[in-house]
C-alpha cells in the first residue's frame, strides 16, 4: 500500500519544507490543484528534479482539453495526471493516448460519481487507476464513509482513496485494501509531519515487494 502526500492549498515554500521532512515516509507526492494554479508547471518540474525516485501526481483535475493539459504536464515531469470522471469519454480517451506514448498514468477522479455504469464506461475506455475523493467541502458535513469503496469492488482498478483521511479513520480505509492511501492536512497540519508520516505509513498494509 503507498502513501501518497498530497500538497494542496500551501506555498511553494511549505511545499519544499514538507518534501524535505517526509520524503523517507512517503511513496507518491501530489502537487495539488490549487498549487499549480499558483505556480504553473514550473513547481511540477522542480519537484520531479529533487525527488525523481517518488512517483509525482500532477493533480490537474482535467475536463477538457486533455490532450494538451496531459503533455503539458507529462513533460514537466509528472508521472501520473488526473482527469475528472465526468469529462467527456474523449477526454479522457487523449490523456490516455498521451499518457501511452510518453509511458506515463492517468488516474480518473471520481469526485461526485456514484453510478457503477461511470465505472463500466471508464474501464471500456481504458482507465486502470481511479481515484475515490471524498471533497474538502463535503467533509465539513462529515467525514468520509468506508461506504465509498462499494462503488469500484469488484472493478479490477488500482485504487487509490482520498478525502480528510487521518490517524483515526485510516484503520477503516486501510481494511478495503486501496493500493494508494492519499493524506494532505493530517500530515501537512501536523506540529511533526516527518512522525505524522512515518506514523501513517506505518499503519498501511505492506506491498508484497516489501517483504
Amino acid at each position: 500500500m503507498k502513501l501518497q502526500l498530497a500538497l494542496d492549498r500551501l506555498e511553494r515554500q511549505q511545499c519544499f519544507r514538507l518534501l524535505e521532512e517526509t520524503k523517507d515516509h512517503i511513496d507518491w507526492i501530489e502537487v495539488g490543484t490549487g498549487v499549480i494554479k499558483e505556480y504553473g508547471m514550473s513547481i511540477v518540474r522542480e519537484i520531479k528534479q529533487r525527488y525523481p525516485n517518488h512517483t509525482l501526481v500532477a493533480d490537474m483535475k482535467t475536463c477538457d482539453a486533455g490532450k494538451h493539459e496531459a503533455r503539458q504536464a507529462f513533460e514537466a515531469g509528472a508521472d501520473v495526471v488526473t482527469v475528472m470522471a465526468f469529462a467527456a469519454d474523449e477526454t479522457i480517451k487523449d490523456m490516455l493516448f498521451e499518457a501511452d506514448s510518453y509511458g506515463k498514468q492517468v488516474m480518473a477522479d471520481l469526485l461526485n460519481v456514484s453510478e457503477k455504469r461511470r465505472l463500466d464506461e471508464l474501464k471500456e475506455a481504458g482507465v486502470t487507476l481511479v481515484s475515490l475523493h471524498y471533497g474538502k467541502d463535503m467533509q465539513k458535513e462529515k467525514d468520509m464513509s468506508a461506504d465509498l469503496f462499494d462503488l469500484v469492488k469488484g472493478g479490477g482498478f488500482t485504487v487509490s482513496v482520498a478525502g480528510g483521511i487521518k490517524e483515526s479513520t485510516l484503520p477503516e480505509i486501510v481494511a478495503n485494501k486501496p493500493d494508494i492511501v492519499i493524506v494532505g492536512s493530517a500530515i501537512t497540519s501536523a506540529e511533526d509531519p516527518a512522525n505524522a508520516s512515518f506514523k501513517l505509513k506505518g499503519m498501511l498494509t505492506p506491498d508484497e515487494e516489501d517483504h
